[in-house]
């Protein structure tokens, strides 16, 4: 016979210990907040550090972003309806109640606090520029950024020059996101007098690079050139400024045929760009492949196969591969099949350009061959199709004799191609040449990165202090007595 049986509750033991309710994470609107305090103390302090991380904080919040939560941190931070204000909730689309996050809904409940001070009010057109650039709203982000411009034109503040800086680059951004690059340039050049006035370098960075941008936008190179020349000097402030200064740099010193100077430029700025910033070290790499093929070398494999890289830069390797060759029937087909993207890149007049090394490095392949060759199989060999091609072979083959790129001699009388005999190369200066550049270039990346090291602020005060507090205690009482 069964008999039911009473299931009773189970108490937990009076020793054990209680499970952590795990805390709500602080919702958007918080974190803005959060954000507008830190704005507030480092005004107060004066402290530009400060600024930096907000600037940092904001871009990590720039993906979670929306109208609702736009509106209501607009609400705390500036006085309802303000010009500043009623201007920049006009740019906000409206959304549904049951959009809205319930910390933004309960927000208006609460008693917001006004702050009136000029770093928040530019912090609040620059988080509404960037929520219109990334909502593609490119016409309101237009209206928004010049507001933005000028208002800052009547501020002189050290600690508003970070956020100006941000301001800059998105006040160029959405105009060249409309196809209107052209019309900011005189207003970025007055932006650039009024920074240098005010020793504002991390402003003055910020629109040299935008100004550079501007002109080799639309190819005017001896534009930009005079205006980098003629721009003041100072240390660089900003790794990403200084990184875009020397791609641009090298973008000028590759169109003036100053390939060693470009290259040195480009591999600098591909080597100080942040990881994840990968479509700029694409872009630096790209001008660099034709930057080497044009001074004669062949980038290593492993330039192309670096990680994230390997389909962008599919067509530069096998561009690189035709000119290894010297085939120039395979550098044709190359130049052809991936002509669009070249256009892209704007490198297809470099590749142009590289027509030249691939018939020189056929021709030194041929050399090494062959001891005596006529000009008649040169010609055919390098797959020539002018309409007198042997004559034009006796013009490359006497031009690459007079360069140096092959050591032989013409027979102008047989139509031969006579190549000398092979010798030591070690036994040339060019070993020790080779050598130098690397250690030159071993030693200079050292000083840079002895240079890029960052210490707290005032530790070294710090070590001193303490330091006098051991030894010198007696001696420092005796001082103050004095």
């Amino acid at each position: 016979m069964t008999q039911d049986v009473e299931m009773k509750e189970l108490q937990a033991p009076s020793n054990s210990v209680p499970v952590p309710v795990p805390s709500p994470t602080p919702s958007t609107l918080q974190h803005l907040k959060e954000i507008a305090s830190l704005i507030e103390t480092g005004a107060y302090a004066r402290e530009v550090r400060r600024i930096v991380r907000v600037v940092r904080l904001t871009m990590a919040l720039r993906r979670k972003l929306k109208a609702s939560v736009l509106s209501a941190f607009l609400n705390f931070a500036l006085t309802p309806g303000s010009e500043v204000h009623t201007r920049l909730s006009s740019y906000i689309p409206k959304e549904d109640e049951h959009d809205m996050d319930v910390d933004t809904a309960t927000s208006a409940t609460q008693a917001p606090v006004k702050h009136s001070i000029p770093e928040l009010e530019i912090y609040c057109y620059l988080l509404v520029l960037i929520f219109l650039i990334d909502q593609k709203k490119y016409s309101e982000a237009k209206a928004c950024a010049s507001a933005s411009i000028a208002r800052l034109k009547n501020l002189n503040r050290r600690t508003v020059d970070v956020l100006a800086s941000r301001l800059y680059f998105y006040y160029s951004l959405s105009y060249e996101l409309t196809g209107d690059l052209a019309e900011i340039r005189g207003n970025l050049l007055a932006l650039h007098r009024i920074a240098t006035l005010r020793h504002d370098e991390l402003g003055q960075e910020t629109l040299l690079n935008l100004l550079l941008r501007n002109y080799l936008h639309y190819n005017l190179y001896d534009q930009a050139e005079k205006l980098r020349s003629k721009a003041p000097r100072f240390e660089a402030h900003s790794n990403q400024q200084f990184c875009r200064y020397l791609f641009y740099l090298g973008k000028i010193r590759t169109i003036q045929l100053e390939y060693t100077d470009a290259k040195e430029s480009l591999l600098q700025a591909a080597r100080k760009a942040p990881i994840a910033a990968l479509g700029f070290r694409v872009q630096c790499n790209k001008w660099a492949i034709i930057v080497r093929l044009l001074l004669g070398e062949i980038p290593e494999r492993t330039v192309f196969m670096q990680k994230g890289m390997e389909k962008a830069l599919r067509p530069y390797f096998e561009l690189t591969n035709a000119v290894r060759i010297g085939d120039l029937e395979l550098f044709r087909s190359v130049a052809e099949k991936f002509s669009s993207t070249f256009n892209t890149d704007r490198t297809h007049n470099l590749i142009v350009r590289l027509r030249h090394n691939v018939i020189r490095t056929g021709l030194r392949n041929i050399s090494i061959s062959y001891s005596r060759i006529s000009l008649v199989d040169v010609a055919k060999k390098l797959r020539l199709d002018s309409p007198n091609p042997v004559a034009d072979a006796e013009s490359i083959v006497a031009k690459a004799i007079r360069d140096g790129a092959i050591d032989a001699t013409l027979d102008h009388g047989n139509g031969w191609m006579v190549s000398k005999e092979t010798g030591d190369i070690y036994s040339t200066n060019e070993p020790q040449s080779a050598f130098d550049t690397r250690i030159a270039f071993c030693l200079n990346l050292h000083n840079e990165a002895v240079r890029a090291l960052r210490f707290p602020p005032n530790s070294h005060k710090e070590k001193k202090v303490l330091r006098r507090g051991g030894k010198d205690s007696s001696r420092n009482k005796s001082s103050l007595n004095i």
